[in-house]
């Protein structure tokens, strides 16, 4: 086993929030399962990770029950499940020992949200010098409102504010920032067949 699926924070949380309605790939839980079997057909490690805020009483926060894989996701016997409380899946978790460990130096990142958990893992697992493939179309991302507009506002009201960063500009520009320099990038189709 020299590869590792991670699936980052595909949790029942960004279902419980209002900008799930936003989502941009609400079948992600069908696109991540593609990729599990195929790991696990592979014989490749599958890596669980959940973010946790505790003590905040958002839908993040573990007392919430929300932080949990979204329905549809089961890890096997001996996969891996991390929580984290910081935006990548190493800074806050074992995850480098149990890859170092395993001898894995070839990561496949899949999850929630592509620019955020998932830009970050990637990120940081390539300075750690793991050869690392993201698979956009099985992450999922929300818009993200202009840094000077106004908090709490509607979700239609932030997707009407033409300063507000939509799905697809976000996924273009983690796949323009990524490639070449941090990651492959593929579909889960153009990997799994």
């Amino acid at each position: 086993m020299k590869r590792a699926l991670i699936v980052v924070d595909v949790q029942e949380s960004f279902r419980q929030r209002p900008n799930w309605r936003a989502v941009s790939n609400p079948g992600i839980v069908g696109q991540v399962n593609r990729l599990v079997t195929w790991a696990r057909d592979r014989g490749d490690l599958v890596v669980w990770i959940l973010h946790a805020e505790p003590g905040t009483g958002t839908v993040f926060d573990p007392d919430s029950g929300h932080v949990r894989m979204m329905d549809g996701l089961k890890p096997e016997d001996g996969e891996p499940v991390l929580t984290k409380t910081s935006r990548n899946a190493f800074t806050t978790t074992n995850l480098q020992q149990i890859l170092t460990m395993e001898g894995i130096r070839e990561l496949v990142v899949c999850g929630i949200q592509t620019e955020q958990c998932c830009e970050t893992t990637t990120r940081l697992a390539a300075d750690l010098g793991f050869d690392v493939t993201f698979v956009t179309d099985a992450t999922a991302t929300f818009p993200i409102p202009h840094r000077d507009a106004p908090q709490d506002r509607e979700l239609e009201e932030i997707l009407a504010d033409p300063r507000t960063l939509q799905v697809a500009e976000i996924i273009a520009r983690t796949e323009y920032v990524l490639a070449g320099r941090f990651a492959a990038i593929t579909g889960t189709t153009a990997l799994v067949g």
